[in-house]
């Protein structure tokens, strides 16, 4: 905790990824969360399309912390006969509480139809969609407008709020015009004074602290929204509240 707050971090993720050295040892990520007040990160396997691999990684990941991690769920629409039957699975006995995304992985932007049965399953059971957003035709965050306002009852979070310009823009215009659109902070590109932005723009309700660990260290991640110039209600919401809310922990 700091300060009193939950502290949430909304983007973590299991597997390996050896040309980044991106390796999900359990006790480095630990170490990494305690040093910075990280009380519990959310994680996900991006690895296996067909889902069932990846996610039962995730579950074991999970089982052996599950007071300090909470598994978000990965299916593809690369395999489309495969992702509805595995986000039950997922959710109904292995206990997790998302839906990640990576377009880049696929040719489908986020308002693609063959992302529409992930979708209705979001809206069907009130989850949030972590979509990771950013260049790339299929990762702009523009087109997740089109499928928050279709499916209203899901929450939509912009993984990395764009990540840089013009992308960061549109993660906001989309947020600003559909108000079940999130924006998640982590991020190699954050210029002084983005959190501040972010919340002028959006409002704090909306925004969510993520670290992308162990891709990234999580001090500089939490340490840009500590250090903000916004009030401490504010980071309260960013740091944990609004994941807990969006979560229903």
């Amino acid at each position: 905790m700091i300060e009193g707050h939950l502290v949430i971090d909304f983007h973590g993720h299991v597997g390996r990824w050896d040309d980044l050295g991106f390796v999900d040892d359990q006790s480095a990520m630990l170490l990494a969360m305690d040093a910075v007040g990280i009380d519990r990160s959310c994680v996900f396997n991006i690895f296996h399309p067909e889902g069932s691999i990846g996610n039962n990684e995730t579950a074991v990941f999970v089982a052996r912390h599950p007071n300090r991690f909470i598994g978000f769920a990965y299916v593809s629409p690369l395999l489309p006969d495969l992702m509805v039957p595995e986000l039950e699975r997922a959710v109904d006995e292995l206990g997790f509480r998302a839906i990640k995304l990576y377009p880049p992985y696929t040719s489908y932007p986020l308002n693609h139809p063959a992302w529409d049965p992930i979708y209705a399953f979001a809206n069907e059971r009130a989850l949030a969609v972590l979509a990771h957003t950013g260049s790339g035709e299929a990762s702009e965050p523009r087109h997740l407008r089109e499928a928050a306002r279709r499916f209203s009852k899901a929450s939509f979070v912009a993984g990395h709020a764009g990540n840089f310009e013009p992308y960061r823009s549109q993660a906001i215009k989309v947020a600003q015009d559909c108000p079940n659109v999130y924006l998640e902070t982590c991020s190699t590109f954050r210029n002084p004074g983005l959190i501040e932005e972010l919340v002028d723009r959006v409002g704090a309700e909306r925004v969510l602290f993520g670290s992308d660990t162990p891709l990234m260290d999580p001090r500089p991640q939490i340490g840009k929204i500590i250090t903000a110039a916004i009030d401490n209600e504010a980071k309260g919401l960013i740091l944990g509240e609004n994941a807990r809310r969006l979560l229903n922990l």
